[in-house]
């Protein structure tokens, strides 16, 4: 199985490089040659610096394409995934995306999922179990004290930290 992650390095895009891994796949990452590192860190085989090459263009065809910040250009990714193949968009599911990603569903074998997924309780559980065995770890930028939440914000807001930001609610 081929994954692409795009936004490799942002919170959501930690966990999909981590957990595509664990599933077995060969996975890209897409994010700032600066994450670039720290993305193959946590197992991505291949990393594309997003400011030189939005995409590859060279290699078979990807199982999925999941779109962790909302950002990758879907007509391009649709076409780069393989037949009965899966494009998730986490972000920023405007209404063209919905009619555009509807239209690719109904007239080819590829499908387009977006929006934010409903969580349950085997999930969580499931997640978890990899935790503690040491298969999943959170990847943390930095932390703030929660009277400095305006400030994390502001920082998240930026667009390019590694992984969570973390408030503090109290300090031991």
């Amino acid at each position: 199985m081929r994954v692409l992650v795009y936004g490799a390095s942002a919170s959501v895009g930690t966990y999909a490089v981590q957990l595509a891994k664990h599933f077995g796949a060969v996975v890209t990452g897409v994010c700032s040659a600066s994450n670039a590192e720290l993305v193959t860190s946590i197992g991505a085989d291949r990393v594309l610096d997003y400011t030189k090459q939005q995409l590859p263009n060279d290699g078979p065809p990807y199982d999925i394409i999941f779109d962790t910040v909302g950002k990758s250009p879907f007509s391009a990714c649709v076409k780069l995934l393989a037949s009965n193949g899966v494009y998730l968009r986490a972000y920023h599911v405007n209404p063209v995306i919905i009619v555009r990603g509807l239209w690719a569903s109904l007239t080819s074998s590829k499908k387009v999922i977006g929006g934010n997924m409903k969580e349950n309780a085997e999930d969580l559980v499931f997640l978890k179990e990899r935790i503690e065995a040491g298969q999943l770890r959170a990847v943390i930028d930095c932390r703030y004290r929660l009277e400095q939440a305006a400030d994390a914000h502001a920082y998240v807001e930026q667009g390019h930290k590694k992984g969570n930001v973390v408030l503090t609610v109290c300090e031991d």
